[in-house]
């Protein structure tokens, strides 16, 4: 059962101050969370800034080594067939590779859709 309390009640409060108090203690925890949301997508673009470097960086160092394979195949073509012929079978070699991968990623999404 419950005890009597002792001495005075504490004097009720206005409900227009409840009210005030409790919308300012919700914009104060609004406030808090937005901050945190915040700090955490900071960190974490801080986190993918150097890796997401270092991917371009390769892919543009691949691409170097493709044109550099792609200017090699030409040069042999060139010596044996001019460079016309050469210039067209060198294109038709990574048009079809390029050709290929593309129908393959094609093939691959319609598995896994």
């Amino acid at each position: 059962m419950l005890k009597p309390t002792e001495g005075e009640p504490p004097p009720e409060r206005p409900i227009g101050e409840l009210v005030t108090e409790l919308v300012e203690e919700g914009k104060a925890y609004a406030k808090a969370e937005i901050d945190l949301a915040k700090a955490i997508a900071i960190s974490k673009a801080r986190a993918l800034a150097l890796p997401s470097a270092l991917f371009g960086v390769a892919f543009l160092l691949a691409q170097a080594a493709i044109t550099a394979l792609a200017l090699g195949i030409f040069m042999v073509l060139y010596w044996l067939m001019g460079p016309i012929l050469a210039g067209a079978v060198a294109f038709l070699i990574f048009g079809g590779l390029a050709g290929g991968l593309v129908w393959y990623a094609i093939q691959r999404l319609k598995r896994d859709l």
